[in-house]
């Protein structure tokens, strides 16, 4: 695994998340397909926080504190606990894009890290590389998620005409 790799798909990532949601109206992206799902705003804010509290803590737990407990967070909770629909748009994403940007100089100023480092967690043993390229995966998974918000939000707005002219989904 090369490190520059996955830190330069996380900095694609970031660009690819902005240019999915930063030119959306406020109404694109509070909006959810159905009660059960995700707004923009929510992934967005998600992300925020995941890059903050998760992914970064979880590198740095491992490869230099591999002594302290596993410390606990509920991610799925957090979307209604903290109101990310109710947040602002364009403050969200630069939080996030902020906080990715502190990532990777983070992430390229480490020495030598052992990615090979495993720490006992209470699910049972990770290594420290299993959770960066999580990492730059989990990127990947709310992209897919974006686009598909950005897909029915499309049809939505489309009715009564179809897209079926643009080929299959």
């Amino acid at each position: 695994m090369d490190l520059e790799t996955i830190a330069a798909q996380m900095a694609d990532s970031a660009g690819a998340i902005r240019a999915l949601v930063e030119n959306v109206s406020e109404r694109q992206a509070r909006w959810k397909p159905a009660a059960d799902s995700w707004s923009m705003l929510e992934v967005v804010n998600h992300l925020r926080d995941e890059e903050r509290e998760d992914f970064r803590a979880r590198v740095d737990l491992i490869l230099h504190r591999g002594q302290e407990d596993w410390f606990g967070i509920d991610p799925r909770s957090w979307v209604t606990e903290r109101g990310y629909n109710q947040r602002e748009l364009g403050p969200s994403l630069a939080g996030f894009l902020e906080a990715r940007e502190e990532s990777l100089r983070w992430l390229r100023g480490l020495e030598a890290p052992a990615w090979e480092t495993v720490y006992r967690a209470p699910f049972g043993p990770i290594a420290a590389g299993d959770i960066l390229v999580a990492w730059a995966a989990h990127d990947v998974l709310h992209l897919r998620q974006l686009v598909e918000l950005r897909w029915a939000y499309l049809l939505e707005q489309a009715r009564p005409y179809d897209v079926q002219y643009a080929g299959e989904w």
